[in-house]
């Protein structure tokens, strides 16, 4: 029972621009006319100048009124960052377990879950009625320092410490789960993260990760 805790290790992505290329909920609001001022207020909440929560909450806001099965074609034609599959793959390989935890939406998050083999995934809700969405949002994920109280959670359950955990981010929201996470990558990541962490990747293809590590790609 030991020696299987101690080979567990844990590594957490988020998901907006560090997994996939952009802001869920830019894309979003582009298809809804209110591009220019999500992509605003977006802007300030990944650089710590705004509250995640009110800026959350104010964002989805301007959603209101969207169909949303175009949400959910929007969320599952994002684009991946040029080699995620491989690098999710290479860290399974080495016997890791891989968790997304996005202060975006599971409409995005569950459905690349499938594609690049991920364990689980934590984010937020985008609710509807009458397949139109009313501008509200719940979810795991919904304040500043969601990501590191469940990664705690998470560590505790899995039985490990910040020594088994990786974790991999590009905002201000992802300080929280880099507190609780010994490796802490920034990858194409805002000032206020790369203070933070102790590997900066500043090229745009998560293959990066796996060499930083220095763990093995996988040919596909």
């Amino acid at each position: 029972m030991h020696s299987l805790r101690r080979a567990m290790k844990l590594v957490v992505f988020d998901f907006d621009s560090t997994l996939m290329n952009g802001e869920t909920i830019d894309i979003l609001a582009q298809a809804h006319n209110v591009s220019d001022e999500v992509k605003k207020i977006t802007h300030k909440a990944m650089n710590g100048e705004l509250d995640f929560y009110e800026s959350l909450k104010k964002r989805v806001s301007l959603l209101q009124g969207l169909s949303y099965q175009k949400a959910l074609d929007i969320a599952h034609s994002l684009p991946l960052h040029k080699g995620a599959k491989s690098c999710i793959s290479a860290l399974k390989a080495q016997g890791y377990k891989v968790v997304c935890f996005s202060g975006g939406f599971h409409i995005a998050t569950d459905y690349f879950a499938e594609i690049l083999g991920l364990d689980a995934t934590f984010a937020n809700i985008l609710h509807h009625k009458d397949s139109i969405l009313t501008g509200e949002v719940g979810g795991e994920m919904m304040f500043a320092d969601s990501k590191g109280a469940m990664l705690v959670r998470l560590q505790n359950l899995l039985c490990l410490t910040p020594k088994d955990t990786i974790a991999v981010g590009d905002g201000a929201n992802d300080r929280s789960m880099f507190a609780y996470a010994d490796v802490r990558i920034a990858f194409c990541a805002k000032e206020v993260l790369k203070k933070e962490a102790n590997i900066i990747i500043d090229i745009p293809d998560l293959r990066e990760i796996p060499k930083a590590l220095h763990i093995p790609l996988q040919d596909s």
